[in-house]
């Protein structure tokens, strides 16, 4: 009798031993997924930040139109493939809605035209506001790393603070590497400028109510253009717009360049790409022109800043606004939330940006006012 108490004793433990190896392996198995699921980023940020709907669909659109990744491009090819704004037109296609710029922001008129530059003449898009002026005057820099893009993919930030400030805005061409090295950009800014300071009214614009604003690489152009416009003497800009600014190339190990390393439209590996065509040698990349966090800051106007989440440049603009305080120069800074880098562009279906334009032109109306900065 003990002996079969003993053998059934010993056969249940021997088949509680079983069960609780089976829960084990499951508990891991499941907890394996769920970490799986959380570590694994979304697939249509590259991240782990998740993108408001109206962003989600236009990076599912942009990757329906298949293009290649940039850093496996020559820059001639690269300026071949779809753009972001492509993405917001298909978009708006789906929809049944317009692509006509004049009916995504009516009320604003535009003219194509060149200005001299200091290697040849530059493109120039001139928007210009319903009403009868003079204006107030918004030189305005695209984005694309200095190598890609135009003001045909801009063309949505621009016309919106054209549209929103109430100014004439001009929209330029600059050099583009690797075509041209820098600091050919930014001389082509800087003379940009000059020609709006010299010829506003014949723009019917105002050139002492003149303001600077960029996205991206055009974000670093407005602050550079601006410490240039200080140290040559020039009238200063009433108030600087910089979305998005590439602020510092000498670090790639930011907290937005970590979480941010795979992001989508823009990542890490774009960023060294553009690097790799635009500087002629890599000191280039601390000159204070590029490196705006290491400039002389002290002097400019006040700066709206504005970032978004998912993004490795959204470090770059925290860096800037310490900077910036440290200088003393006024700074109001915003990072939008499941949205993207180039999203300010994008007000025509995506409401942050729409949000974002409203923010900046508000700033600048203010500025253009003699106004201080009111809040949000």
């Amino acid at each position: 009798m003990n002996a079969r108490r003993r053998h059934n004793h010993t056969a249940l433990r021997r088949a509680q031993s079983l069960l609780l190896c089976e829960v084990m392996k499951t508990f891991m198995l499941l907890a394996s997924l769920s970490f799986s699921a959380l570590a694994a980023p979304p697939s249509e940020t590259g991240t782990a930040f998740k993108a408001d709907a109206d962003m989600k669909e236009v990076l599912s659109s942009l990757q329906s139109l298949g293009g290649k990744p940039l850093d496996t491009l020559t820059p001639a090819e690269a300026r071949t493939q779809p753009t972001p704004t492509d993405a917001v037109m298909a978009v708006l296609k789906k929809k049944g809605k317009s692509t006509e710029p004049t009916a995504l922001v009516p009320g604003i008129t535009s003219i194509d035209t060149t200005l001299p530059g200091p290697a040849g003449a530059l493109p120039v898009r001139i928007y210009t506001p319903e009403g009868k002026g003079p204006f107030p005057v918004l030189v305005y820099f695209h984005g694309g790393g200095w190598v890609i893009a135009d003001k045909n993919v801009y063309d949505g930030g621009a016309r919106g603070l054209a549209k929103g400030a109430e100014a004439v805005v001009i929209s330029v061409d600059y050099r583009l590497a690797p075509e041209a090295k820098f600091p050919a950009q930014h001389e082509d800014a800087l003379a940009t400028y000059k020609w709006a300071l010299e010829n506003a009214a014949s723009l019917n614009a105002d050139p002492r109510r003149i303001a600077l604003a960029g996205e991206s690489a055009g974000g670093n152009l407005a602050l550079a253009t601006a410490i240039a416009a200080r140290d040559q003497g020039l009238t200063m800009p009433l108030h600087i717009v910089a979305v998005y600014p590439i602020t510092q190339l000498a670090s790639d190990a930011t907290p937005s360049y970590v979480d941010s390393a795979d992001a989508k439209p823009l990542n890490k590996k774009m960023m060294g790409w553009f690097g790799k065509h635009v500087f002629a040698k890599a000191s280039d990349k601390k000159d204070p022109r590029v490196s705006l966090v290491d400039a002389n800051l002290a002097g400019l106007p006040p700066v709206t800043l504005i970032n978004a989440q998912i993004d490795p440049l959204r470090s770059d603009g925290d860096l800037l606004m310490t900077a910036l305080q440290k200088a003393n120069v006024k700074v109001e800074h915003k990072i939008y939330d499941g949205v993207t880098h180039e999203f300010f562009g994008m007000a025509a279906v995506v409401d942050d940006a729409k949000q974002a334009q409203g923010f900046a032109s508000k700033r600048l109306k203010e500025a253009f006012k003699g106004k201080q900065p009111s809040g949000s």
